[in-house]
């Protein structure tokens, strides 16, 4: 089994243009998620795949295996597709550039998770009880069977207390963006045109869902942290500077 990951770096963001290569704690963003990455067991190893001189050149500095693609992708999927599309690999591993505290133990777990199910795709699923985050509609919520796979993916709170409108306690999970994939799944799933239920709730994962394919999903109980504007990248540099702040043991 090999297994590849791929971060998919591009420079144009709706909301924080070039926040690839916004600086933490004086490293890029993506260094941080690059780093983090080449320290999982599982991944043979981890490639950025960019559209734009700037974030290829900064990460060539750093040392990564940079994978230029088009301009023109629609998601970071199409964009790990085409980086991939002729290596000899089993398992693809989609990391989102922004996630600079993705821990690497949940990547081996998404690559083991693959090779045991022999499912075409995986993802990461957190529990939440944060009233805020089950409304909001930026908070990917998910349902579960009971083996572990998605039943499906939505923006709107998932399930919905018919009698009461009250949250059940402990059974919301939000979404991480984060995938593994069989190679040659990936091959098919990126030309498959949008299905209804992806444009409608804007989520991608949707598609493979109303094919029929399952998508197992690993529980995890690490915080990440998404940085999607400059105030997620302030909240990052004071969460770094937390972790580095040495402990004084009372004496």
């Amino acid at each position: 089994m090999k297994a590849l990951g791929v971060i998919p770096a591009r420079w144009g963001s709706t909301r924080f243009e070039g926040k690839v290569l916004a600086m933490l704690n004086g490293k890029p963003l993506v260094r941080h998620v690059w780093e983090r990455a080449r320290q999982s067991r599982l991944l043979d190893d981890c490639w950025i795949a960019c559209d734009d001189d700037r974030v290829q050149t900064a990460c060539e500095a750093f040392g990564a295996r940079v994978v230029r693609t088009s301009v023109g992708h629609a998601s970071g999927t199409d964009r790990i597709a085409e980086a991939v599309m002729d290596v000899k690999v089993d398992i693809v591993v989609n990391i989102q550039g922004d996630e600079p505290f993705i821990d690497p133990g949940v990547l081996d777990e998404l690559v083991a998770a693959i090779d045991r199910e022999k499912c075409p795709m995986a993802t990461v699923v957190q529990k939440t009880r944060d009233e805020a985050e089950i409304l909001s509609p930026n908070v990917v919520k998910v349902v579960l069977d009971q083996e572990g796979y998605a039943l499906y993916f939505s923006r709107a709170p998932i399930p919905c207390h018919r009698d009461t409108g009250d949250f059940p306690q402990g059974v919301y999970y939000k979404h991480w963006g984060i995938y593994a994939y069989q190679k040659a799944f990936l091959d098919q799933f990126h030309r498959w045109p949008p299905s209804m239920l992806e444009q409608t709730e804007k989520l991608e994962q949707l598609r493979a869902l109303e094919a029929g394919y399952r998508i197992k999903t690993i529980v995890t109980d690490k915080e990440g942290l998404g940085v999607d504007t400059p105030e997620d990248l302030a909240l990052a540099e004071a969460r770094l500077k937390r972790q580095e702040e040495p402990c004084h043991e009372k004496g």
